[in-house]
C-alpha cells in the first residue's frame, strides 16, 4: 500500500553561467561537490578515498581529473598552486587538484573541459597452440623463431610479484622487468616527471621491494597472471607466456582514469629513451563513465599515443551472459522493465544498481523508477524527469511501508564530448522482495540502457540484468556490452573462447566463444570487438605475495620461494595474448604502426566450425575471428611500416640523396634483393650488386628502402633525385 513519495530533493547547480570557462558534465558537477561538502579529514578517512577519485599524496589530499586543454594552458602556473599535472598528450592531460581548491575548476585558464577520472576494476599451456605461436617460436617456414625480443609489454594492473621467476629470462639469471611504477608507495622515488608514487628500477630494487603494495585490492595477483600469458617464461614449466623474450614495464596505478594516463606516458617516455616499441595490455574496464563511442577523453588520448606507435590492448567485458542492455526506438511510448539486484550480502561494498543511458542527438528523454511488490502491483514511483531540463541532481527517495528505496539522478541535455543526452540513475533497494522497475519515455530517438551494480567504492563493473515482470514491461539483452576503453577507436578490444586441444583419448575439445564474453557491437554502430583469443583456464602465474585465495595446478621453487600456477578466466586472460601476438610482430617488424598491427590482427584471423560465417565488418561476439599469431607474423614480415625507431643497424645507406646508385656501408651479408617503397605504398623489389642498387629507372622522391637481415626487417629512408 503506498505511504507516502518522500520529498527531500538535495539540489545542485551544474553550471556557474558567469565564470564557467570550463565545461563539466553534469554528473560529474554532483560528485564534485559532494566531494566538497563531505571534506573532512575523518570522512575522507572512512570512506571517500575509496568512493571517489581521491588519493593522498605528501599528506594532501588529491582528485584526479582527465582535461581537454588548448593553446592557453598554463602549466607551469597549476605547478606553482600544488596541482599534480600529467605531460599532455596532444589536447588531453592528467591533472590531481587538491581538494582545498576544487572551487577553482571553473576558472582553470586554458581548459576546456574537465572529467572526474573514473574509477577502474579487473575484468596457457594450450592457448599457445591454439593460437600457432609456438610455430612462431620455433621459426617454421620463417626468418628465425620469433620471441618479441626488444619489445616492451606495459602492464596497467594490480598485484605484481617482481621476483616472480617467469620474468626473469629462460636461464633464471636476469630480470625482464625494465622497471615498474607503483603508484600507491609514497616513500618515493617519484619518477621524473611525476611527483607521486614509487619507481624501482634494476633488479636490486625490484628484488628489495618484492611486490607492488597493498591497495584497494589488497595483495592482489591478477597482474602477475595477466603478464605471466604475456611474456611468461615459465620457469621450467610448460605454462609459457606468448612473447616470452620481451620485457616488461608495470605500473600498479590509482584506480582511476587520470592515474592510467600518467602510467601510459611513463611508459611511453621509457620505451623511448630504451628505442623499445611499445604494447600496452589493460585488463580492466568499466561502463558507468566516459561515452562509450569513442568520444571520451580517454579514447582521445589512445588515439594520440596510437599516433605515436603505441599499440593498445584491452579485454572487451565479461559481460556476454547478463541480459544487462536495452535498446529502445521511442515513438511517444513507454519502456518499462525490472532492475535486477546484485546480492546485498555478496560483497560488503555492495551499494545498489546504476543504470546508465546514452540517446541521440537532438532526442531528449525521460527516466524514473517504479516500486511494485511481489505481485507487479505499483506501491510508489518517482516522476519523470528529462534530460533537457533536469539541470539539478537529483538525490531523493521513495518510501512504502517500512521500507525506503533511496536514489539519485544526473542527467546532460547535449554532453560536451558527443552532444548526446544522457542519465545516469542510481537505486538502493535493501528489501529484495521489492521491484524496482525502470520506466522511460520519449517522443522519438533511440536510447540505450545499461543495468551495472554499484559499489561503495565506485569501483563495479559488472552487469545484472533488465527483467520481465509482467504485462507491459521487456526484458533486456546482452549486445553493446564493450566497456570502455575497449570501445576506443584504436584499441584492439579481444574477447575471449576457449582454446582447442585434443583429449588424451584423442577427441577435440574446446574452441567455443566464453558464455561471458561481451557481445557487440559499439552502441553506435561500429563492430567491437576486434579479435577473438583463448581466455577460459588459462593457466598462468600466481604472485607469492598475494592474499586472493586460489587452486594452484602447480608449482616451482626458485631461490627457496615455492612459486604457483592456477588457472583464471575472462577477457582479462584474452587481451594478454594478444598482446604478446603484437610483440611478436613488432620483433618481427620493428617499423609497423599501431594501426597495420591492428589491421593485421584483423586481417589475418581464422574461422573455424565455432566462429562460422564471419562478414566483413566483423562480427559482434568473435571480431574479425581468432587470432592467429603465426600468420600475423608472416604477414608482418611481407608490410613496410612507417614507425620511426632508435634501433641499431647494422648498415646504413649512402649517398643520400642519391641520383643513380645507393650504396650499402654492410658488405657482408647483405640479402640479394630489397624492397623500395614510395609515399603511396607502392613497392619495387630490386637486386642488390656488389652492396649496391641501381635506381636509374626510379623516379625522384622519399622512398623507404626495407632488407631483411638475420631474421628481421630493417629499413631506412632515402631522398632520389634526378
Amino acid at each position: 500500500m503506498l505511504k507516502f513519495l518522500g520529498s527531500f530533493v538535495l539540489v545542485i547547480l551544474t553550471s556557474c553561467p558567469l565564470l564557467a570557462q570550463v565545461e563539466i558534465s553534469a554528473e560529474d558537477s554532483v560528485e564534485i561537490a559532494t566531494i566538497q561538502k563531505q571534506w573532512s579529514e575523518d570522512s575522507f578517512q572512512k570512506g571517500a578515498l575509496q568512493q571517489h577519485p581521491i588519493s593522498k599524496i605528501n599528506d594532501i589530499y588529491y582528485v584526479s581529473f582527465l582535461g581537454k586543454i588548448n593553446e592557453n594552458f598554463d602549466k607551469g602556473s597549476l605547478l606553482s598552486n600544488q596541482f599534480i599535472v600529467g605531460n599532455p598528450i596532444q589536447s588531453i592531460v592528467s591533472l590531481k587538484i587538491p581538494v582545498q581548491k576544487l572551487g577553482d575548476l571553473y576558472q582553470l585558464q586554458g581548459v576546456q573541459f574537465l572529467a572526474l577520472a573514473s574509477k577502474i576494476n579487473h575484468q596457457l599451456d594450450k592457448a599457445i597452440h591454439d593460437i600457432h605461436a609456438d610455430s612462431v617460436h620455433m621459426g617454421l617456414d620463417l626468418p628465425q623463431g620469433y620471441k618479441g625480443t626488444n619489445v616492451y609489454i606495459g602492464v596497467t594492473d594490480w598485484g605484481f610479484d617482481y621476483t616472480h621467476p617467469v620474468f626473469y629470462d629462460s636461464t633464471l639469471t636476469q630480470t625482464r622487468i625494465a622497471a615498474a611504477w607503483d603508484q600507491y608507495k609514497t616513500s618515493g622515488p617519484h619518477p621524473n616527471g611525476f611527483n607521486y608514487g614509487t619507481e624501482y628500477n634494476g633488479a636490486a630494487a625490484l628484488l628489495a621491494a618484492g611486490s607492488d603494495t597493498s591497495n584497494i585490492y589488497n595483495y592482489a595477483t591478477h597482474g602477475t597472471h595477466v603478464a605471466g600469458i604475456a611474456g611468461g617464461t615459465g620457469a621450467g614449466s610448460v605454462y609459457r607466456g606468448v612473447a616470452y623474450d620481451a620485457h616488461f614495464l608495470f605500473v600498479t596505478f590509482l584506480v582511476d582514469e587520470a592515474a592510467v594516463l600518467d602510467a601510459w606516458e611513463w611508459m611511453y617516455q621509457k620505451a623511448q629513451a630504451d628505442g623499445k616499441r611499445l604494447v600496452i595490455n589493460m585488463s580492466w574496464g568499466l561502463y558507468h563513465f566516459g561515452t562509450l563511442d569513442g568520444n571520451s577523453l580517454l579514447s582521445q588520448a589512445i588515439t594520440a599515443y596510437s599516433n605515436l606507435g603505441v599499440v593498445f590492448v584491452n579485454s572487451a567485458g565479461n559481460n556476454g551472459n547478463v541480459n544487462f542492455h536495452l535498446k529502445k526506438t521511442f515513438a511517444n511510448d513507454l519502456l518499462k522493465s525490472k532492475v535486477d539486484f546484485y546480492s546485498y550480502g555478496a560483497n560488503a561494498n555492495m551499494w545498489g544498481q546504476s543504470i546508465h543511458a546514452w540517446g541521440e542527438v537532438g532526442h531528449s528523454f525521460q527516466g524514473g523508477i517504479i516500486v511494485a511488490n511481489p505481485g507487479n502491483t505499483t506501491l510508489v514511483e518517482s516522476p519523470f524527469f528529462n534530460t533537457s531540463n533536469t539541470n539539478a541532481y537529483i538525490d531523493t527517495f521513495l518510501v512504502t511501508g517500512a521500507d525506503t528505496i533511496w536514489y539519485n539522478l544526473s542527467a546532460n541535455a547535449s554532453h560536451p564530448l558527443n552532444g548526446k543526452p544522457q542519465m545516469r540513475l542510481r537505486v538502493k533497494c535493501l528489501n529484495t522482495s521489492l521491484k524496482i522497475i525502470l520506466k522511460a519515455t520519449a517522443d522519438s530517438g533511440t536510447v540505450h540502457f545499461w543495468n551495472v551494480t554499484e559499489l561503495s567504492n565506485d569501483v563495479g563493473n559488472w552487469g545484472m540484468p533488465f527483467s520481465y515482470a509482467g504485462s507491459g514491461t521487456v526484458g533486456g539483452d546482452a549486445d553493446n556490452g564493450i566497456s570502455e576503453p575497449s570501445c576506443a577507436d584504436d584499441v584492439i578490444s579481444v574477447a575471449a573462447y576457449a582454446p582447442s586441444y585434443t583429449t588424451p583419448g584423442g577427441s577435440s575439445a574446446g574452441g567455443g566463444l566464453a558464455g561471458f564474453s561481451s557481445h557487440g557491437p559499439r552502441y553506435d554502430g561500429t563492430m567491437k570487438p576486434d579479435i577473438s583469443a583463448p581466455g577460459v583456464s588459462i593457466c598462468s602465474a600466481m604472485s607469492s605475495f598475494t592474499d586472493v585465495a586460489y587452486t594452484s595446478v602447480s608449482n616451482i621453487v626458485f631461490n627457496g620461494t615455492t612459486y604457483h600456477f592456477a588457472r583464471l578466466s575472462g577477457t582479462s586472460m584474452s587481451s594478454p595474448v594478444v598482446a604478446g601476438v603484437c610483440a611478436l610482430m613488432l620483433e618481427a617488424n620493428p617499423y609497423l604502426t599501431a594501426f597495420q598491427v591492428k589491421d593485421i590482427l584483423r586481417n589475418t584471423a581464422r574461422i573455424d566450425n565455432f566462429t562460422g560465417s564471419i562478414p566483413a565488418a566483423g562480427s559482434p561476439t568473435w571480431g574479425k575471428g581468432k587470432v592467429n599469431a603465426y600468420a600475423c607474423v608472416k604477414e608482418a614480415l611481407n608490410l613496410v611500416g612507417a614507425i620511426e625507431v632508435n634501433l641499431p643497424k647494422s648498415w646504413n645507406l649512402y649517398p643520400n640523396p642519391v641520383a643513380e646508385e645507393i650504396h650499402f656501408t654492410l658488405l657482408e651479408d647483405l640479402p640479394t634483393s630489397c624492397r623500395i617503397v614510395n609515399s603511396k605504398g607502392q613497392f619495387f623489389d630490386l637486386p642488390i650488386y656488389d652492396g649496391k642498387v641501381s635506381l636509374k629507372n626510379i623516379q625522384a622522391g622519399e622512398y623507404i628502402l626495407q632488407i631483411q637481415l638475420n631474421g628481421h626487417l630493417e629499413q631506412e629512408t632515402f631522398l632520389k633525385v634526378n
